[in-house]
């Protein structure tokens, strides 16, 4: 099975499932995640970033059992070997960082201040820290969309649409590492 066919079969199997981020959230997994996308693609975000923002949580996927909650617990961790098998750095940094991402938000952002979950502002020192990181600014617009892909009943496109953007990315991905080699 390729890289995008295990995508979709998370997806497909376990997408469904109601979304838990930072609260009990009006929608399914897969629902955010096709906002998250539509809203990085409304940025004018380039293909990688798109791609980013629809896998950020597949990790939540990946353990869940079918009609249990999904797990938020280092989430953009468990789908980097997975995604590493087909895309590189521009897909996997900012998933990998989105998490503190959100930290460094409720350190820098008034509007972050106020919100009750168990996750700690970024100190100052962290804070430089986190932004020296290639991909930090990519992770802290994820973040952003992230945050606003939670209404219930937002039309997006399908899955399916989102699978082809992979697709091509993928292949471009192929054809740049062989024109490399040359």
């Amino acid at each position: 099975m390729d890289l995008i066919s295990k995508i979709e079969a998370l997806f497909l199997r376990r997408g469904g499932q109601r979304y838990c981020g930072e609260r009990d959230e009006p929608v399914s997994a897969l629902a955010h995640a096709l906002q998250c996308a539509q809203l990085a693609e409304w940025a004018d975000a380039d293909h990688h970033l798109v791609v980013a923002a629809l896998l950020h949580d597949l990790g939540q996927l990946m353990d869940a059992a079918p009609g249990e909650a999904l797990r938020d617990d280092q989430h953009e961790l468990r789908a980097l070997p997975l995604l590493a098998s087909g895309f590189g750095l521009t897909v996997l940094e900012p998933i990998r960082l989105h998490v503190q991402a959100r930290r460094y938000l409720l350190s820098a952002d008034a509007r972050h201040a106020q919100d009750l979950t168990p996750a700690s502002p970024m100190s100052g020192e962290e804070k430089l820290l986190f932004m020296t990181r290639p991909f930090a600014r990519e992770a802290l617009q994820l973040r952003r969309w992230d945050e606003l892909a939670r209404q219930p009943g937002k039309r997006t496109p399908p899955l399916a649409y989102y699978l082809g953007m992979m697709q091509e990315l993928l292949r471009a991905q192929r054809t740049n590492k062989r024109l490399a080699i040359a």
